[in-house]
């Protein structure tokens, strides 16, 4: 059968993969410890699920406008105005079912075939499949342990330099902060760096911010900010990691009004629209308390502190200390094997699931991705059963 370019590269998320090989093994009677998927294991917030209920129970059941219900991206505006310091209005706000549609539909409005899309690497699967569906040229930027695996300004310079020396303008940068998988969070004065090269250069910037309100020791600066970068920024954000609410699937983008348009106009033709009680449980997200929302994120600390300790007493094993998100990205270079290899011969041997770097991009390897949104008593046995496993494999 013959299908179209645009779908010849396109592979499944690592997560996914890993997910079935680990059922396949607990269906023959294993235990397994589930750290490859990247989602809370905490329910979502009752107040959250209470406005959900009593929506579709008052009849919140029917079609909106495409870019979301006037309601919900009034609070993102709103919401978003406080936390940037901005003045975003609700034209400016496109809501989705889930993230994912603000980072795909936006890079299909402005990315033209040939044009060059740079993304981190390691770095979400998501981006480079959307940048070649958009018919773009996708670029990977490699993030290096040895700089906190932060995009670096000079060699984005030098890489923006070469696509532009062989002929493919870039369009856009993608960037994560926090990231996923690493963890990292850019700071102020490198996204100051880059904010300067993509007046530059003229390219646009599609920051990745869903992990944004995750953070530790501080707080994630955004590049939309800074000086003239309003009107070159999108922001993507969602519901799913802050507030436990995977499932729900609501998500949003923050972009310039006129771009705005043109991405309803594809969510229009593409999703129809977001489920309308699902808003209303978005718009109560937002306007409720966040108490339940600090406590999450306190006891992500705790359970990171008590994990990135565990891996580092690993011999072979280092781990830098995630700012944001809910992922460890421990090197494991000194083993010899490849990131696959371990991460299957973790889950054979020990019943732990995580995720090879490579998951993540060619420059993951020698990395492998653990998600600590998971119990404090699994993750402790987790990384004994890891040592024990790699011990027996220096040992071997």
């Amino acid at each position: 059968m013959e299908f179209s370019s645009r779908t010849h590269n396109l592979k499944p998320e690592g997560a996914y993969h890993m997910l079935a090989l680990a059922g396949q093994l607990e269906a023959q009677g294993r235990e397994i410890i589930h750290l490859e998927i990247g989602q809370p294991d905490f329910p979502t917030f009752e107040h959250i699920v209470e406005a959900g209920v009593r929506a579709i129970q008052d009849g919140y059941t029917r079609y909106t406008p495409a870019a979301g219900m006037p309601l919900l991206r009034q609070t993102i505006a709103q919401d978003a105005s406080k936390r940037y310091n901005l003045e975003i209005t609700p034209e400016q706000v496109v809501v989705g079912p889930g993230a994912k549609p603000a980072l795909f539909f936006p890079t299909l409005a402005l990315v033209n075939p040939g044009e060059a899309v740079i993304y981190p690497d390691p770095g979400f699967p998501t981006y480079p499949a959307m940048i070649e569906v958009a018919g773009g040229v996708a670029a990977p930027l490699p993030l290096l342990e040895e700089h906190r695996f932060w995009v670096e300004a000079i060699a984005l310079e030098e890489q923006v330099r070469a696509l532009e020396r062989s002929g493919h303008k870039v369009r856009m940068l993608i960037l994560n902060s926090p990231s996923n998988p690493t963890g990292s969070v850019i700071p102020k004065d490198v996204l100051q760096d880059i904010a300067q090269l993509a007046t530059d250069y003229d390219f646009w910037v599609l920051s990745d911010e869903i992990y944004s309100r995750l953070t530790y020791e501080t707080s994630a600066p955004s590049i939309v900010t800074l000086p003239g970068m309003q009107s070159r920024t999108i922001i993507c954000d969602g519901f799913s990691k802050t507030y436990a609410m995977t499932g729900w699937r609501l998500g949003f983008g923050i972009m310039p009004p006129n771009l705005a348009e043109k991405v309803e106009l594809l969510l229009t033709h593409a999703v129809g629209c977001t489920a309308s009680f699902t808003q209303v449980a978005g718009v109560e997200a937002l306007r409720g308390a966040q108490d339940q929302v600090h406590r999450c994120v306190e006891e992500y600390r705790r359970r990171r502190d008590r994990l990135i300790a565990g891996l580092n007493a690993i011999p072979g094993v280092r781990c830098l200390s995630p700012e944001g998100a809910f992922y460890a990205f421990p090197n494991i270079a000194s083993f010899g094997r490849s990131s696959e290899w371990m991460a299957q011969y973790l889950l054979e041997t020990c019943g732990v699931a995580l995720l090879p770097g490579t998951a993540f991009g060619a420059h993951g390897e020698g990395y492998l991705r653990l998600c600590f949104a998971n119990s404090m008593e699994n993750l402790e046995k987790a990384v004994e059963r890891i040592d024990q496993a790699l011990r027996k494999l220096s040992a071997a």
